[in-house]
């Protein structure tokens, strides 16, 4: 038996794998597939296509889209909410990015002063 580390990658493990369709995301969300299809056309979320050319959704798209969906619901225009979600993320991968630097330069000023 190979060791636990060594598994394949499960694609039910993968937030990116494209697992729900569109009436599935429309269910879970408790919206409409109108409301998921403008969000694409708003570019917030892409979703990948099927080889029948069916709109497929991952956890992550769902994530974003249901965070659009609390501010579309509190009363913040559809354009609005999308660009909000947009900022939130990269504000999210600015606040990560600084983290990293921050630790390589703790762990490069504690290598210089031993």
């Amino acid at each position: 038996m190979p060791p636990a580390d060594s598994r394949p990658v499960d694609n039910l493990d993968d937030d990116d794998y494209p697992a729900y369709t569109m009436g599935r995301a429309a269910e879970m969300l408790g919206t409409t597939p109108a409301f998921l299809r403008t969000l694409g056309e708003h570019r917030l979320i892409s979703p990948l296509r099927s080889q029948g050319g069916h709109r497929r959704y991952s956890r992550y798209q769902l994530r974003i889209a249901a965070r659009a969906r609390e501010l579309v619901d509190e009363g913040t225009p559809i354009e609005a909410a999308c660009r909000i979600v947009v900022l939130e993320d990269q504000l999210e991968e600015a606040q990560r990015i600084n983290e990293q630097l921050r630790t390589q330069g703790d762990e490069s000023q504690r290598r210089n002063s031993a």
